[in-house]
């Protein structure tokens, strides 16, 4: 069974995507492929650029399947 929320972190955000919410709308892998590809497994890297980046590529996902919160804030913010 296909989990609801995965979760990502590279300390700094968090990066929550709920699959039963994804589009495939591509945005977030053509945007920032070094850190959404899903041709490996896991397909989230999120040390494959800036937080500043992911926040930014995550912030165009077009149904909220993507969404952000800051770790040290701990406020979540939607994608």
């Amino acid at each position: 069974m296909p989990l609801d929320t995965l979760k990502y972190t590279n300390g700094e955000v968090t990066v929550v995507w709920k699959p039963k919410t994804c589009i495939h709308s591509t945005l977030c892998w053509k945007g920032l492929i070094s850190v959404f590809d899903p041709r490996v497994k896991p397909w989230v890297n999120l040390q494959g650029a800036s937080t500043e980046a992911i926040i930014e590529q995550v912030s165009k996902c077009p149904s909220g399947a993507l969404s952000y919160y800051l770790n040290e804030e701990g406020k979540k913010v939607d994608g």
